[in-house]
């Protein structure tokens, strides 16, 4: 049984080190929210209306 526990613990061991060397994003935080969702920055507000036209 003990062997069954150090083969499982050799092998996460090793696919870590893999994953870290081929660059992949490994973060060991737990879950993590994206307070932008994901989403590209919106598109800016439309001008403003220049102030003569609102003052009429």
């Amino acid at each position: 049984m003990w062997k069954l526990l150090v083969a499982f613990i050799i092998f996460a061991a090793l696919g870590l080190y893999v994953l870290k060397q081929a660059g992949g994003d490994v973060n060991m935080g737990g879950e993590s929210h994206d307070v932008t969702g994901g989403h590209a920055a919106s598109a800016p507000a439309a001008p403003a209306a220049p102030a003569s036209a609102a003052s009429q």
